[in-house]
Order: C-alpha cells, then structure tokens, then sequence
C-alpha cells in the first residue's frame, strides 16, 4: 500500500470488479442512498473514490462532464444516508469472500481504536469540539473516529465507525443543529455525544447482530476497564486489553486484594523466574457487581523501554500467556489501517462542513481502504488467483516457520540420497543456507533439532 497513486482507468476497473463481488447496487439502497432522478449513485462514489486515491480533495478534483461537484456535495451531506450500515455491509461481504480460503482455524477478532480527526483551521464545522488526543496529551479541534474493525490475523477491515464530538458544552466549538428524534440524523447525532465506551459497545453490538463470526475483541488501555470485559464476555466475547498501571482498580490475587503494581512487585520479590517472551503470567479475579470474574494476566516488557512493563488481561484463561501476546499483537492492524487512511486516503483532510458529509467522508476512506485491503489479499495469496483453488484447493493449515525449515532440510537430505549425490556437497550448501539466515531462527533450529 505503499505507492497508492492510480491511474483513472486502474482505478474504474478496480471498482467495477469490486462493485460485483460486494453487490453494490444493492448495498447502496439498503443503505438509502439513491437518487430519484439523473446520475447514478455509484457514479458519483467511483468519482469519490478516484479523487481519494490520487488525493485530491472534493474542492481540487477534475470536474466531470456528467455531474458538477455540487451534486457530489448534496449526496454527502444528505441526512437520510447511513454511511455506517454501508460500510458495514461492504465489510460483511468481503469477509463472506475472504473466509472462503482462509483456515478455519484461525481465530476472528474484532478490533477497537479510535484516532484524531483534526479540523484545527474550521469554525463552522457541524459539531465541532475540542477532543482530547492521548499521543500529545492535550486537546485538539475536530473529533475522535471510532472504530471497529474485522481481522483474522492476515487481512484488516474497517467494520464500523461513529465521529464522537463532546457533550461538555465547554469543549463544544461548532454549530449543533436540531432534528427530529425519529431521524437517523438525530440518531447520528445523539451517538456522537454519548460516552466513547458505550458507542464502541454500541457498534460491537451491530457488528454481531450482522452475523460477524468473532470470539475475541481486541483494545488498548484506553478502553480497558473490568466493566468493558464483562460486557464482552456476556456478548460472547473475551476481551484482550493493556491494562492501566492505576491504583484505582482493584483484583484479588490468592485471597488479597491488589492493584497491577502491588501485583508486579509482588512477583518481583517472588521466587518465579522471568521467561524468554514475557515476565510473569497470574490468574486475578474481578469482582462486577457482585459476580467474580477469572481474568489472566500477563506482564511483558515494554520494547521502547527495558525498564518498563505492559501488562495484557484476557477473561480467555485458556489461552497461554504466549497466544494472548500474539493475539494482541494483532491489535497493531487497526494502527496501520489509520496510517494508510491519514497518509493516502485523505482521511482528515476535507473541507466539508456538514456533519452528515464527513460521515460520509469517512464511509469513502473505508470503501478506498477495503479495494486496497482486498487487492492486497489477493496478490499475496496465491489461493485466490485461480478457479481451480475452488474445485480443489483446501484452506492451509498455519506451519510454524522452523516446522517448514525443517521439512525442507529432510526433504534435500532425501533427494540426496535418491540421487547419489556426494554428501560434502551437500554439507557445503546447507553451511552457506545456515549462514544466511538471521541468528534468530538458527537459536530456533538448535531448539527444534
């Protein structure tokens, strides 16, 4: 996703091929977004969208000869539109078909997170608020996007999003207009000044009722709290969170009561020795409203700081301490997601004023992103290219890397052997192989043999 820059024609059949897999036509009327007379709607989003990828904005792109920009404007700002039910239903049918070759086995996640969506130079932006921003520490103009997004450890979707404002009227900068409490406009609206925690539950929640086949849900510290992972797991869900080092939260830990220092330098002092890919593992119990909570956590060195710890919770106890870091490691997908939108996709960087047209705005990032996301899984797995996968190809089973090394090793020393060959020559070759490869896998070799 590196070189994004597109020609107009690569661009058209891109979403023509898109526009066939995902049903299109039909999304956009589930979704409401239709027009009663002149040019069509998809017209008007592969226009969107091609002024997106070579990043351009609304006001900076080619006029078309079919339509002038004002109708693009009036479909993005129309109350009437709901930008999240279409990227959610462009984001189920690209799982439906990625799920076809991927192995079963692999464990679904849904991904939580939320970034900063400046407007620092508006006025009279809809809705416009100071918003905290957790990198700098300090507050910003514009909003928080939300979202909540698809992952089975290969391929990241945008599944959901919501553009929170503020309901501290001191924090509120723009324009905030009235609308009738029946209108999925107000609803919007009203979404949008509701706590952050509650909307991601909100939007989690939709997420399952589509039928999204997820067992875990993934988030950062700034989501984490005994509260959220008891609300996952009686969604069906376990959560995998950091924790906060805070003195305000509270566990048992073998009868005692502690919070994540005590608990550290409780194990610290221990005789437990540290292992090679994390500190310490402990099974904790939270107590929420009465009902007691296992939930296993694990310390792990911070990489930015060897002096430092992390420290990850899971309500899945089954889990070894090793999966649960894998597991969150996905977490970073979402992170990149929001780099590729801020980068190449204008994500930010929009001049519309409407409420209504930057959910919009960002409904365009997320279609641009799934093109590029689903393009990207078929030019690295080679299962797609062919119909012949699908009359007899069969999902591959994950193989650990050492595993296949190994295979391979036995494989020449058999070749070798069939076909008589000399064994210094075959020592040679496997010498300089060994020699190529980084010390990390050569420690695992070692291991394994």
């Amino acid at each position: 996703m590196s070189i994004l820059q597109q020609s107009t024609t690569t661009i058209h059949h891109s979403f023509i091929r898109f526009s066939k897999l995902v049903h299109l036509s039909d999304i956009l009327r589930t979704s409401n977004i239709k027009k009663s007379k002149g040019i069509k709607v998809y017209v008007l989003l592969e226009w969107l969208l091609t002024a997106t990828l070579n990043r351009y904005s609304l006001f900076r792109a080619e006029e078309s000869h079919l339509f002038t920009k004002k109708t693009v404007r009036n479909c993005l700002n129309d109350p009437r539109t709901n930008w999240q039910r279409l990227v959610q239903l462009l984001a189920i049918h690209l799982i439906t078909y990625v799920e076809r070759f991927t192995d079963p086995r692999r464990r679904q996640a849904l991904i939580v997170d939320d970034s900063l969506f400046k407007r620092e130079f508006s006025n009279n932006t809809e809705m416009l608020a100071r918003v905290f921003d957790h990198d700098k520490q300090t507050y910003f103009k514009g909003f928080r996007a939300l979202t909540v997004g698809w992952s089975d450890g290969n391929t990241f979707l945008p599944l959901n999003f919501a553009l929170m404002s503020s309901s501290n009227k001191k924090n509120q900068l723009g324009i905030f207009k009235q609308f009738d409490k029946r209108s999925l406009a107000y609803q919007r609206r009203a979404q949008a000044m509701r706590k952050m925690n509650d909307v991601a539950l909100e939007l989690i929640d939709a997420s399952l009722k589509s039928g999204i086949k997820a067992k875990y849900a993934l988030f950062d510290s700034w989501y984490s709290s005994p509260r959220m992972f008891y609300e996952l797991l009686d969604r069906g869900l376990s959560g995998i969170g950091m924790l906060k080092k805070t003195k305000k939260v509270y566990f048992r830990y073998r009868g005692r009561q502690m919070d994540v220092k005590t608990l550290y330098n409780t194990l610290r002092r221990s005789k437990w020795s540290t292992k090679t890919k994390y500190l310490y593992s402990s099974m904790v119990s939270f107590d929420i409203d009465g009902h007691q909570m296992p939930v296993k956590l694990v310390f792990v060195t911070n990489r930015a700081d060897k002096n430092k710890y992390l420290v990850l919770a899971t309500t899945q106890v089954s889990l070894r301490p090793e999966q649960i870091i894998q597991m969150y490691g996905r977490r970073w997908q979402i992170e990149s997601y929001f780099k590729v939108a801020k980068q190449y996709l204008q994500f930010d960087k929009t001049q519309t004023q409407s409420y209504d047209g930057l959910c919009g705005h960002l409904a365009i990032v997320a279609l641009g992103y799934d093109i590029l996301a689903l393009s990207q899984r078929e030019n690295i797995d080679e299962r797609t290219l062919g119909d012949i996968f699908y009359d007899y190809g069969r999902s591959l089973p994950d193989i650990d890397i050492t595993d296949a090394l190994n295979w391979l090793i036995r494989t020449i020393n058999g070749l070798v052997k069939n076909f008589n060959m000399d064994s210094s020559v075959l020592d040679d070759i496997f010498d300089e192989f060994i020699k190529a490869l980084p010390n990390r896998l050569i420690r695992l070799l070692d291991n394994a043999s």
